[in-house]
């Protein structure tokens, strides 16, 4: 795994069996993580007065590649995110029709916020079925 960070940034040195766990995944699949910091300031679902750490962090093999903006947690700003945080936070079941969402997550269904997140979600599933065989989808789901 190689990842790029501003200098300042501190990189995880125990591995515990989260990340041996993620890295198992990656390896059998061949996929590559990288991660690339871009600034610290708010997430646009975050409150604007709350900041943090925010990276670029990509999974590719071959021609393929996942790419999707985080928001390093707050306990964790000043360090390199890990391919566990990444598999962890992808959108891992397809979400449904919006009243199946707003149902499942407890949304109005006459939210613009509900609509605006699940065509986020939805979109995230799709570029992850694109990246992903069923077979994996199904593995990374226990990834935990």
């Amino acid at each position: 795994m190689r990842a790029t960070s501003s200098p300042q940034m501190e990189t995880h040195t125990m591995k515990n069996e989260y990340d041996i766990q993620a890295e198992t995944f990656l390896k059998k699949h061949g996929i590559k993580f990288h991660a690339s910091y871009i600034t610290h300031d708010s997430m646009d679902w975050d409150d604007k007065n709350t900041t943090r750490d925010i990276w670029r962090l990509s999974l590719t093999r071959g021609r393929k590649r996942y790419s999707t903006r985080f928001g390093q947690s707050i306990a964790e700003c000043g360090k390199e995110p890990r391919a566990y945080s990444l598999l962890t936070c992808i959108t891992k079941n397809d979400p449904g029709t919006l009243s199946d969402f707003c149902s499942e997550f407890g949304y109005d269904t006459d939210s613009r916020r509900a609509e605006k997140t699940y065509k986020a979600v939805l979109k995230d599933w799709k570029r992850v079925e694109a990246f992903f065989s069923p077979e994996e989808i199904a593995e990374l789901q226990e990834v935990q």
